[in-house]
């Protein structure tokens, strides 16, 4: 399994690149379940109800 994620203009890239580095490990740490596991926990992953084919990442700090 190796999914695309991509990211929406640059609303992701302006919020992330003011995050404290623990912060940005953990996102990635995400990224990479999302790439490579075939079922995702919701813990992590929700779809966006309101817009199809969108997803909300979660990611506790």
């Amino acid at each position: 399994m190796n999914r695309q994620i991509v990211f929406y203009k640059e609303h992701f890239l302006d919020f992330y690149k003011d995050l404290d580095t623990k912060v940005k490990d953990k996102i990635q740490y995400v990224f990479e379940l999302i790439k490579q596991v075939e079922r995702v926990p919701d813990k992590f992953l929700s779809p966006m109800t309101s817009c199809e084919g969108l997803f909300e990442i979660r990611v506790e700090y």
